[in-house]
């Protein structure tokens, strides 16, 4: 078994070398060209002909353009990044029997509503962002019927920079904190990720999956502010000193904070789906943030 991971540096890519493995030989590359492998998105020839060249048995994507604000005046490379690419790796997939893993968003949506968004639900970004992601879903589906394709939100990883380690750092630095109240989510662990992923193929390789298009979030919900209170909370009762706790944490409209892009209101998911098909659990979301928060304050 042969699986070519694509994105290995990212939050999700770092956490998939990691769960793949016991799956098989993992082949992952990084942006460059390596031994003459190329993972650069830029150059999606460079990447197809890999895919050719390694014939694996899946390849899962985790490289993505997803600088949300700067892809409204770059729409053009997120484009290439998110669709152009993915849409060459899906056809040289379909040429060689491949399984084509990739991840989307809750960005291809309008976040209007309440109700976590279904699949089949109809699609309208509000953002460049999410117009590339559901133009590469897309090109994805359309070349290769050996997909699956993974939307979620609100992704955080305990390596590189989050949300968390933001709010804890505002929190020592200030008494006060003001964060977004009215976006809804569920706040998704990248170790979360990467162990559905490896689950769902190895269903996909034996023939017991169904391919297509998924929603794969942590349970529950939340949103930015309440997201905030519940790290300093739980780094409160760790012991950790604070000049902000949670109750210092003050409930703002999006609007207090105009961005470039629009971000949907709502970002729930409903994964129904994705347990059903393939017989797996989604633990609460703040089960995995607390986790990381043990894992950022031990290193």
């Amino acid at each position: 078994m042969k699986i070519l991971l694509l994105g290995r540096n990212g939050q999700v890519g770092w956490e998939l070398q990691r769960s793949l493995a016991p799956l098989g030989e993992v082949v992952a590359l990084g942006s460059g060209t390596e031994d003459g492998l190329c993972g650069d998105f830029l150059d999606a020839e460079g990447v197809a002909r890999t895919v050719r060249t390694l014939q694996p048995d899946a390849i899962v994507n985790a490289a993505a353009y997803t600088a949300v604000d700067k892809a409204e005046g770059e729409e053009d490379k997120a484009a290439q990044v998110n669709a152009l690419t993915p849409g060459l790796i899906a056809q040289a997939a379909a040429e060689t029997g491949a399984w084509l893993v990739h991840y989307s968003t809750d960005y291809v949506f309008d976040g209007s509503g309440e109700r976590p968004w279904r699949e089949g639900d109809p699609t309208g970004p509000l953002s460049a962002y999410g117009r590339t992601k559901l133009a590469g879903e897309q090109r994805i589906t359309t070349a290769n019927p050996r997909h699956l394709i993974l939307r979620t939100s609100w992704v955080y990883g305990a390596r590189g920079g989050n949300f968390a380690k933001t709010m804890l750092r505002l929190a020592r630095e200030r008494d006060r904190l003001t964060v977004i109240d009215d976006q809804f989510g569920a706040p998704t662990g990248a170790d979360l990720l990467a162990d559905v992923t490896a689950h769902a193929l190895r269903s996909l390789l034996a023939g017991t999956g169904e391919p297509g298009i998924y929603h794969v979030a942590a349970a529950g919900e939340t949103t930015w502010n309440r997201y905030a209170r519940f790290v300093l909370a739980t780094a409160q009762q760790s012991g950790v000193t604070l000049k902000a706790g949670p109750d210092q944490v003050e409930p703002v409209p999006t609007s207090a904070f105009p961005t470039p892009a629009r971000r949907p209101h709502n970002s729930r998911l409903d994964t129904s789906r994705f347990r059903a098909a393939f017989g797996l659990a989604l633990p609460p979301w703040q089960q995995g943030v607390a986790r990381m928060l043990q894992e950022i304050q031990a290193s």
